[in-house]
């Protein structure tokens, strides 16, 4: 049973998954709140029954699956209809995450949370004992997005905008992890942060 969680969080192409698999690759369990959120709302769960309930049965495909296109134009223009389906999802979400992170084995387990600062930090998740920033200048996420995604700087610009800035996500950091592409710095950082959260967790 780990009892000391740590938050991992970080902006659109800061490498929080590379930073998962080091972490994951030393023994410690990764609760991962992408996964969570699609586990809240696989068929058969309460959660996909609730959505059911509130936006109406032609959400659901023919196989039982959440059209997640239907959905996402029901609450595109919609702050009322989304707010109402964040009810539904995000405490179940958090409740997941907290679940699979008491029942992981090793000193102690990290709850991987992309959106954490726009969820509420601290206050929606206050059983995280300390948050971890992956960070990296704009100009490296916005070269990385355009990469990655292959997609022109203008929409890179905004899928940057839609996110907390980085400044909201380093107010809540008790550690940071600089992910500017060099490979061996980010092992090593990776490392001295798992024996020092080795030790914080015996205490």
């Amino acid at each position: 049973m780990s009892r000391f969680v740590i938050g991992l969080t970080g902006g659109i192409a800061a490498g929080k998954s590379e930073v998962s698999r080091r972490f994951e690759a030393l023994g410690i369990t990764v609760a991962d709140a992408d996964l969570a959120a699609r586990a809240v709302v696989a068929p058969g769960s309460e959660g996909l029954a609730r959505i059911a309930a509130h936006f109406g049965h032609d959400i659901l495909l023919a196989d039982g699956q959440l059209d997640r296109a239907a959905l996402r134009a029901r609450i595109f223009d919609s702050v009322q209809e989304r707010q109402a389906l964040e009810a539904i999802t995000h405490p179940a979400i958090r409740q997941l995450l907290r679940q699979t992170c008491e029942q992981a084995d090793g000193p102690y387990a990290i709850a991987a949370i992309p959106l954490l600062t726009e969820a509420g930090g601290r206050q929606q998740y206050p059983w995280l004992d300390r948050i971890l920033v992956v960070d990296v200048p704009v100009a490296v996420q916005h070269a990385r997005l355009m990469q990655r995604d292959g997609i022109d700087s203008a929409l890179a610009d905004r899928m940057i905008a839609a996110q907390a800035s980085r400044e909201a996500r380093l107010a809540l950091a008790d550690d940071v992890v600089v992910n500017d592409g060099q490979p061996a710095h980010l092992q090593a950082h990776v490392e001295r942060l798992d024996q020092a959260y080795r030790v914080l967790a015996a205490r």
